[in-house]
């Protein structure tokens, strides 16, 4: 009897030991699979030009739910959903339900802006001797790259492989004087919405004879699309420096130290808290719409602006490889254009944070060059990266 009930104790014991063994062999050799997260492109008809083509929607969706919506004409960015404190989802941007609204004579809400972002004196510029003449589309001078820049144009879209969220390809070939440029110059943008709640923009180009350029994106942005204006929404710029404009707008060649004046930013304040002072700067831009040069290396990733909303609690915050930013708070919008909603744009209803070179650099050479000859690329890179306080 002993004998047996010492071998049935020691039978148990290796039975137990051996179902342990077993039930931890699978444990060490398992792999966990990460989930991956749920991004999506998406596209559909959004109407037909006047010439007959089609216009497509196509709807980037990132792992945390933020949601752009992009069209093919003017590569523009049409809706832009994100998160206030709370959680409830808003649409920062400004523009229009249909492609009707964006048909009409608009101020370049959402679109991308070549070949020249901002302005160029007198319509003209000499390279090489040669001087080339473009349209004069504000006044004296050629604005966002004449009567039919970038942002009228038909690009050709389709989705761009990331492994950091939802991305989509533009690209667009401008001929050799088209709107007064020299060279057939190829563009490709990519916007790339991040699972980081993030929108980068990658710029690149390419063109086969020697040429000025200077791209920029002109969404105009509320973060509290409830509110009536972008007053009360504190900005802070990564600048020492702005650049003083004569009455249409054309940059002196000065670069002024922003102390003391109305456009200091350093520190974050409402964009409202000085738009109305005595100031000939203010008076020339009707507020502000004016280039500041940032602090940090031209072509290097650094921060150039951070914008907040303390009613909503959103933040927008942009980087970029560019040397400058062109803030425009909106003076120009006068309450006449309807958009999403039937929302009325009234006065200084929404901003633009513009990242670029600075305007008229073709014809100030102590400014950064804008000159991309042939065999050269251009790149630079813009993000804005999303968060709430």
């Amino acid at each position: 009897m002993k004998t047996h009930y010492l071998a049935a104790v020691c039978f148990a014991v290796l039975a137990c030991n051996t179902k342990q063994k077993k039930q931890a062999e699978p444990q060490e050799n398992k792999v966990v699979e990460k989930e991956q997260p749920a991004t999506s492109v998406t596209s559909e008809k959004f109407g037909t030009l006047p010439d007959g083509r089609e216009v497509e929607r196509f709807t980037l969706t990132n792992a945390n739910g933020l949601q752009m919506k992009v069209i093919t004409y003017g590569g523009i960015i049409t809706s832009l959903t994100t998160p206030d404190r709370d959680g409830n989802q808003g649409d920062i941007v400004l523009g229009f339900d249909t492609l009707e609204g964006y048909l009409q004579e608009v101020p370049y809400f959402g679109a991308l802006i070549g070949r020249y972002g901002n302005r160029i004196a007198n319509g003209k510029f000499t390279l090489d001797g040669k001087e080339y003449t473009l349209a004069k589309n504000d006044g004296p001078n050629h604005l966002h790259g004449g009567n039919k820049g970038f942002d009228k144009v038909l690009w050709t879209a389709s989705e761009e492989k990331t492994d950091n969220g939802a991305a989509l390809k533009l690209q667009y070939r401008s001929k050799d004087m088209e709107e007064g440029y020299p060279g057939n110059l190829d563009v490709t943008v990519v916007y790339t919405l991040t699972n980081d709640d993030e929108l980068k923009v990658d710029y690149k180009a390419a063109t086969d004879k020697k040429t000025v350029l200077n791209l920029t994106q002109h969404s105009y942005f509320n973060l509290s699309p409830e509110s009536e204006t972008i007053l009360g929404h504190e900005l802070e710029l990564n600048a020492d420096a702005f650049l003083p404009v004569n009455k249409t707008l054309i940059p002196t060649g000065e670069i002024k130290d922003v102390e003391g004046t109305p456009f200091d930013f350093r520190q974050s304040k409402t964009v409202g808290k000085d738009i109305e002072q005595k100031d000939t700067q203010l008076e020339y831009g009707k507020g502000y719409d004016h280039c500041w040069v940032l602090n940090g290396e031209n072509g290097e990733m650094k921060h150039a602006a951070t914008l907040h909303d303390p009613k909503s609690g959103r933040v927008m915050e942009v980087l970029t490889t560019e040397p400058a930013i062109q803030f425009y708070s909106g003076n120009f919008l006068d309450g006449s254009l309807t958009g999403k909603e039937n929302k009325n744009y009234v006065h200084r209803s929404g901003l633009c944070l513009e990242t670029q070179h600075y305007p008229d650099s073709p014809n100030q050479p102590d400014f950064p060059s804008t000159v991309l000859e042939p065999g050269e690329e251009y790149s630079t890179t813009t993000i804005f990266k999303f968060t709430v306080k």
